[in-house]
Parts: C-alpha cells; sequence; structure tokens
C-alpha cells in the first residue's frame, strides 16, 4: 500500500514540472523571433489614414518596419510629440490617431525613411 502511494506522489510531480501547453506566464528570449533590423535608409514604409474597425474614427497607421520593438517605441514616442496626439505600436505597426498622413510623411522622410502615402 505504501509503494502505490509512492508512486502516484511522483507521478503528479513529474507532472506539475512538464508543460505541454502554456498561454500566458514568461516568454523564453531564446523562442522569440529575431528581426533583422534594417537602418531607416533601406525600410519601405507605407503610411494610410484609416477608419476601418475602429467606431468612424480615423487612425494613421504605418506598416512596413522592420525593425525591433525598442526602435518603434521610441520612434513611435517622437511621432506622438510631433503630431500632439496618441498613438500606439501593434505587431510592428505603428498607429497615431487622428488623419496626420501628410505631416507624417515629412517627419518620416526627415528622419531618413523611405516613406509612401498609400490608400485614397
Amino acid at each position: 500500500m505504501a509503494s502505490l502511494n509512492r508512486k502516484s506522489s511522483d507521478s503528479t510531480k513529474s507532472k506539475e514540472t512538464r508543460f505541454v501547453y502554456r498561454e500566458f506566464g514568461d516568454s523564453n528570449p531564446a523562442l522569440e523571433r529575431g528581426v533583422a533590423a534594417l537602418p531607416p535608409a533601406e525600410q519601405n514604409v507605407r503610411i494610410q489614414a484609416s477608419r476601418k474597425g475602429r467606431k468612424g474614427k480615423t487612425v494613421t497607421v504605418i506598416t512596413g518596419f522592420q525593425a525591433k520593438n525598442e526602435t518603434l517605441n521610441e520612434l513611435v514616442k517622437k511621432l506622438k510629440t510631433q503630431c500632439g496626439t496618441g498613438g500606439t505600436v501593434k505587431e510592428n505597426e505603428i498607429e497615431i490617431q487622428g488623419e496626420h498622413t501628410q505631416k507624417l510623411l515629412q517627419i518620416l522622410t526627415q528622419l531618413g525613411y523611405k516613406a509612401k502615402i498609400s490608400g485614397g
């Protein structure tokens, strides 16, 4: 009887230490995908004003970045201060509140990016 109890406690310990699936928690930096950070002159960036899925509010979306998240966070901070609005980084895209396509085009070209306005 004692040997049966010992086996059951050993099997529960092994189940606690193994992970079959983990959705939340600490991410392992070795498992994260690396992004090749290109200099601004080699990046083709598109600027587009969009209302889709935002309840009629206009947001300027900048896509085409190939940079690390730290670089994008610094860039979005500069762009938000220049436009005087809020914004965020989502999946290597920068979203700035409001329609600022022309202003962002000027700022990004001054920073050395190859920027174009896309869409109507």
